[in-house]
């Protein structure tokens, strides 16, 4: 499993709606898009998968393409 990891200082900032560092304005993340884990990973959403509109193969968990489900990109 992919993931982010951040510190604990940037975690919290990013749990009370700051953008530690401008990472999640790079990344073009938007709210919703993502959340932690409580193993401190960043995980990306239903919502951020569709809106890239492919597959990584990573086996991630919120995957909508993964065993025939995909759905069309939003747009």
């Amino acid at each position: 499993m992919h993931g982010v990891t951040l510190t604990m200082e940037n975690r919290m900032s990013a749990e009370q709606g700051k953008d530690p560092n401008g990472r999640f304005e790079r990344l073009g993340l938007e709210p919703g898009d993502s959340y932690f884990s409580e193993e401190g990973y960043l995980v990306f959403t239903e919502q951020y998968h569709l809106k890239r509109g492919y597959c990584c193969e990573s086996g991630c968990r919120h995957c909508p393409y993964k065993k025939g489900t995909a759905k069309k990109a939003a747009k």
